[in-house]
């Protein structure tokens, strides 16, 4: 069972940024797909972004394009997600979220991080 904790998260201005990190517990973090997304108040789950774990080949939403950056570090087992510019319609509850090689579909997910963006 693969343990996701992310961290990161709080209270920032328009404009702001912040990086969001997710920690696995499992050594073999570096053969899953990493996922961010979001859910912001009263509203579905969103993707935001990925990354892959061979070639750690990226993809985006269009809203998170030019303003989010994915990246992972096997050694630490982390994925990160740096967000500049944020701006309010942001906030939200960010979850991680871990692909095994074998699946179509993120079978683990950290707890969440609250990111809330003021005007």
């Amino acid at each position: 069972q693969v343990q996701l904790v992310e961290s990161g998260g709080g209270l920032v201005q328009t404009g702001g940024s912040l990086r969001l990190s997710c920690e696995a517990s499992e050594r073999t973090f570096n053969t899953y797909t990493m996922g961010w997304f979001r859910q912001p108040p009263e509203k579905e789950r969103e993707f935001v972004a990925s990354i892959t774990w061979v070639g750690s080949i990226t993809s985006y939403a269009d809203s998170a394009k030019g303003r989010f950056t994915i990246s992972r570090d096997n050694a630490k087992n982390t994925v990160y997600l740096q967000m500049d510019s944020l701006k309010p319609e942001y906030t939200a509850v960010y979850y991680c979220a871990a692909k095994p090689m074998t699946s179509r579909t993120y079978e683990y997910w950290g707890q969440g991080t609250q990111v809330t963006v003021s005007s």
